[in-house]
């Protein structure tokens, strides 16, 4: 009965949770990005910090695990062990780890139940707390990290110490003399969807959950990374692109972005330049890949002048158990995912790079 109900309802409750999930207001999100970012700028401290960047320095940005309750609405289940190893390595090759929000999932699950079925993650990432290279930042769904009066009782719990949870963070390093900014947070800001309305939380804790638990979905695909930026993500773009010698990292959208562009936006862009480079070889394979991943009649993206400075982390609870996250590291950045579909065990895959100082105008 659970694989009729699959197959019948299975693409309904997915866009069913599109709908739910996401209402952005470009006006929202550029005024709260802004307000945000210069109250960081200008008054560093409870909204969020600036950390000076040298090039030895490394920083591994994961977001959106959703830590739940190891039933069939956690989404992040089958990544546990990908984000463990991914953990682990980054600890012992010294990485200051930037937890960008929705770490937790909150919206379904009580606190006790989340600390309950993670402590294994938990002591991973304390192990970065004890380090000192340890960055918190709360998202929408873990917002209880920000408002909740137990909040500081509930960190000392699970990481031995009350540690402090941003809603930014500023990297500020110099690339060829020049200075760069690299703005993150979980960009959830201006979503109508998620920044602090009542009925969304609602509707996830009381209808979606129950339903995504009896009929073990999960909406979080491998192949959502190869789409065209959804809106949200776009309107993100939107703001970086207005700003000079600054950069902008979220989550929230679960959709990897890297230098504005996703995966499939980036093999039009190349099969464009093949086209007028007249490089017949090169056009043959794009247009392979093209092939496997869109449907008959798509039409290609108008790619105008655009600024390589927007990326998203994409997420750490893909159904097919991977993560993406951002790596920074001797003056690169690094789009990157941990699967251990290949080999059996997690494994680092390197998607995409990229010198720092292209991001600069």
């Amino acid at each position: 009965m659970r694989k009729l109900l699959q197959k019948l309802l299975g693409k309904w409750v997915i866009r069913l949770s599109n709908k739910f999930g996401s209402r952005p207001n470009q006006k929202r999100i550029h005024n709260a990005l802004t307000t945000l970012y210069y109250t960081i700028s200008k008054s560093p401290g409870k909204r969020g910090i600036i950390l000076e960047v040298k090039q030895a320095d490394r920083f591994i940005i994961f977001s959106d695990q959703h830590k739940g309750a190891r039933d069939y609405a956690d989404d992040f289940s089958l990544a546990e062990p990908n984000y463990l190893a991914a953990l682990n390595h980054y600890r012992k090759n010294n990485f200051h780890y930037i937890n960008l929000g929705d770490s937790e999932e909150l919206w379904e699950n009580l606190m006790e139940t989340i600390i309950k079925h993670n402590q294994a993650t938990f002591d991973a990432e304390r192990a970065f707390i004890e380090a000192g290279a340890f960055t918190k930042i709360f998202g929408n769904h873990d917002l209880y990290w920000d408002n909740d009066p137990l909040a500081g009782f509930n960190l000392n719990r699970i990481y031995g110490q009350k540690i402090p949870v941003y809603e930014g963070v500023i990297l500020k390093t110099t690339v060829d003399t020049k200075t760069l900014n690299i703005f993150l947070t979980h960009g959830h800001q201006g979503d109508l969807q998620s920044d602090g309305n009542w009925f969304s939380k609602w509707f996830v804790s009381t209808i979606w959950a129950p339903l995504q638990s009896f009929l073990r979905i999960n909406p979080n695909t491998p192949a959502y990374d190869s789409q065209l930026k959804t809106e949200h993500n776009s309107m993100m773009y939107s703001w970086q692109a207005e700003q000079m010698n600054t950069s902008l990292i979220t989550g929230h959208t679960h959709q990897p972005v890297f230098a504005s562009l996703t995966h499939l936006e980036r093999i039009y862009l190349k099969l464009k330049n093949a086209t007028a480079a007249h490089n017949e070889k090169e056009i043959e394979m794009l247009n392979l890949e093209l092939s496997k991943r869109i449907k008959k009649g798509d039409e290609a993206p108008e790619f105008k002048q655009y600024k390589p400075g927007y990326f998203n982390s994409g997420c750490c609870c893909f159904n097919d158990g991977d993560i993406t996250g951002i790596e920074i590291e001797n003056d690169l950045i690094r789009l990157i995912k941990w699967s251990f579909l290949k080999t059996g065990s997690p494994e680092r895959i390197l998607l995409e790079e990229m010198k720092l100082a292209e991001l600069l105008d």
